[in-house]
């Protein structure tokens, strides 16, 4: 598969993720706001902010004239959700009754560099590591 139809796929991919995990955040709110970090004000308000910023920024990813822009606001949001992320791993949050295990904690957080890379390279914003030499 070349780097352009993989970054049509990889950027559809994130869409609709972004997309479902909006709506989940808006429809479902409780699981969100479990794992918000103690402090944060008003943690309501933050939910509901960040499923709309994430709705907007699969919207935006499909619109070629704000595909760039929502690439680096997709970025800049996992880079500013991670805090919540440690906050579910290392508080052992119940959710639902239950707590995740590191199998799920381990792969998550390591996982944020490569979803805030996605959302870079998806995009358009970034080309590396796909440069084409000339």
């Amino acid at each position: 598969m070349s780097p352009s139809k993989a970054r049509t796929v990889l950027r559809w991919l994130l869409a609709l993720a972004y997309g479902y995990a909006g709506w989940a955040h808006l429809a479902r709110p409780s699981p969100f706001l479990a794992i918000i970090p103690p402090g944060a004000p008003n943690p309501g308000l933050v939910v509901a902010a960040t499923g709309l910023a994430e709705i907007a920024g699969a919207i935006g990813l499909m619109i070629p004239a704000t595909r760039k822009a929502a690439g680096w606001g997709l970025a800049l949001y996992a880079l500013c959700v991670w805090p919540a992320n440690f906050h579910h791993a290392l508080a052992n949050v119940v959710i639902g009754g239950e707590t995740l295990s590191w199998w799920y904690h381990g792969p998550r957080l390591a996982a944020q560099p490569l979803i805030i890379w996605w959302a870079l390279w998806a995009s358009g914003a970034v080309e590396w590591p796909f440069r084409q030499k000339a």
